[in-house]
């Protein structure tokens, strides 16, 4: 693709990026065919070749250009940056960075109406801190019926008892955790589940009380100075115990493990973190990264029940770890019911839920579908945001494939 940026223009890091990536597309529109806003709208412009041309335009424009239009941010919002279209790519073109930037550039220079930004801002003040959505989440479940528009919908019921949490010193083998911002409240059973199952392994799980929110609800809010501080904040936290020789940085939300992963890039032009930021990214582990390394025969589980596995895009196309859980469950012998399309989205996507509902319902029961055609006893998940998103359509249970996998090792 060719680009007309001057030579002003590409003194500024995001824009020689920008122009980076624009000039690896060959608009060959094979990422359509996989693009779930495409399928469901069939508009070039909900689709990454249309994205990635109205990127363009709004990049190469000048900043008093009355092109850069709402229409513009809508389409760019109606993204879900599931990066499926990155995964399809014979070209290898990092639609995400270019979308990073173009929102980010938009937001600048179009600024939200004031419903919007108040949104936006009350998402990202109740979802990071674990202690205040916890809080909230508890006066939700209270006054459910009061509670407005799509959130209801999401809003669970108390989650169950997480039970025994096994210490960690007695082990030589220790990792970290981290345990996110959401997910001890809607799911703290996750976690657990997670030091029980490594515990049997002969791994110590050690949290890191200091370390928040991965920095990804900010990011992807378009708040990324705040995005990057929380980085700074987590490797701070987790420092120490990476200088006394932690294994590994273990990830059970396959959103934030993604994210993590990338603290090297976003802080590569930081002096003072960009060493620490590629370390910490090197130790980052999603969950079945490190079962998928053990001797698993030796905790064989005594009951298997048929489970459909709804891989999420941060685990297959960010990740590129796809397959890799279905590996796992089935070396522990569990059957796994068939399930279609199992690329797209579910429409969970972060806050995409709460900020894009109709798009997002409509995708999370198309995916419910295919997930629930086989018959599965149990649909089980590697993501907090797709597990909830789920169960608030779903007829069969919805859980962390670590809790299933712990269930069957109980004594």
């Amino acid at each position: 693709m060719q680009t007309h940026f001057t030579e002003d223009a590409l003194k500024q890091p995001h824009i020689r990026e920008a122009d980076r990536v624009l000039r690896s597309c060959v608009h060959c529109g094979f990422c359509n065919a996989t693009c779930p806003t495409y399928q469901l709208l069939g508009d070039e412009r909900d689709g990454p070749r249309g994205r990635i041309y109205l990127m363009k335009e709004l990049l190469e424009s000048r900043d008093d250009d009355d092109q850069v239009t709402e229409e513009t941010r809508l389409h760019l919002d109606r993204c879900l940056t599931c990066r499926n279209c990155e995964t399809t790519c014979p070209s290898g073109v990092e639609y995400h960075k270019l979308l990073d930037i173009g929102r980010a550039e938009i937001e600048r220079r179009v600024p939200r109406n004031a419903r919007d930004r108040a949104l936006r801002y009350g998402l990202r003040k109740a979802l990071v801190d674990p202690k205040r959505f916890k809080a909230l989440l508890k006066l939700g479940q209270t006054f459910k019926p009061l509670v407005p528009g799509p959130l209801k919908a999401k809003m669970p019921p108390q989650a169950p008892d997480a039970g025994t949490r096994p210490g960690h010193s007695q082990h030589a083998r220790q990792m970290l955790i981290l345990e996110g911002c959401v997910q001890p409240g809607l799911s703290p059973n996750t976690n657990a589940a997670t030091a029980r199952v490594l515990d049997r392994l002969g791994i110590g799980l050690t949290p890191a009380p200091e370390a928040g929110c991965c920095g990804a609800i900010d990011f992807h809010l378009n708040a990324q100075a705040d995005g990057r501080d929380r980085m700074r904040a987590n490797i701070d936290a987790w420092w120490p115990h990476v200088e006394a020789g932690c294994e590994a940085i273990v990830q059970t939300a396959s959103g934030c493990g993604a994210f993590v992963k990338e603290y090297g890039e976003m802080l590569a032009d930081d002096p003072d973190y960009a060493q620490k930021a590629r370390r910490i990214s090197a130790l980052a582990k999603d969950l079945v990264e490190i079962l998928d390394g053990e001797a698993l025969e030796a905790v064989k589980p005594r009951e298997t029940p048929a489970l459909a596995f709804q891989c999420p895009c941060t685990l297959q196309h960010a990740q590129k770890l796809g397959g890799a859980v279905e590996k796992v469950l089935t070396r522990l012998g569990f059957p796994l019911t068939p399930v279609q399309d199992p690329h797209l989205c579910c429409g969970s996507a972060g806050t995409y839920s709460i900020t894009q509902p109709d798009l997002s319902r409509q995708l999370r029961d198309n995916k419910i579908a295919n997930l629930e055609a086989g018959n599965p006893e149990v649909i089980v998940t590697a993501n907090i945001g797709c597990q909830t998103h789920l169960a608030s359509g779903s007829r069969t249970p919805v859980l962390h494939w670590i809790e299933i996998v712990d269930q069957a090792m109980a004594p």
